[in-house]
């Protein structure tokens, strides 16, 4: 997943959109847990990316998504970009 949300509707508040996005990405995330894995993974890995712009953006941990999606509400930001990109991974044994 590699998006640009808007956080600016003209008859949705923001606290409903931030909440959307949310849902979104937790949809998207399951539904990448739910694929069948490769032989010689153990589980899904995610890399993650997340900013203003896509220019700007800096790597994240899959659990920080949505504490920077409530920093940019805090922010004041009309849009921001996440970047989600699932990759096998190998358990430690």
């Amino acid at each position: 997943m590699k998006k640009t949300f808007n956080l600016v509707h003209p008859k949705i508040k923001v606290a409903r959109m931030v909440d959307s996005v949310k849902h979104e990405i937790k949809k998207y995330l399951k539904r990448e847990r739910n694929k069948p894995l490769p032989e010689d993974a153990g589980y899904w890995d995610f890399d993650c990316r997340f900013g203003p712009t896509e220019e700007n953006t800096s790597p994240i941990h899959v659990t920080e998504i949505n504490k920077n999606i409530d920093k940019a509400e805090a922010d004041g930001l009309t849009s921001f970009y996440v970047e989600i990109l699932a990759k096998p991974g190998k358990k430690k044994s």
